[in-house]
């Protein structure tokens, strides 16, 4: 899936990876390429991206947003 993670600052990561595991206000989720679309609040917590090669990245997030839309496509705004 092609992950955007975009805060005040601009774009913060671009790529394709095959996972991204974050907490949300409901829970922890993680999403996976070609999830059913979905928006949800995020709250404060550190976001892993799971690239293709499996490596896995932290980034602290505050709080924000995301969407993973029908074209496999998700975008997290961040603060």
């Amino acid at each position: 899936m092609n992950l955007k993670i975009i805060s005040l600052k601009g774009a913060q990561f671009e790529g394709e990876v095959v996972g991204f595991n974050v907490k949300t206000a409901a829970g922890e989720i993680t999403i996976l390429d070609h999830h059913r679309p979905i928006i949800s609040s995020l709250i404060l917590g550190a976001a892993v991206i799971i690239g293709k090669d499996e490596n896995r990245q932290a980034m602290p997030i505050k709080s924000g947003f995301l969407e993973m839309d029908k074209k496999n496509n998700l975008t997290v705004l961040i603060d």
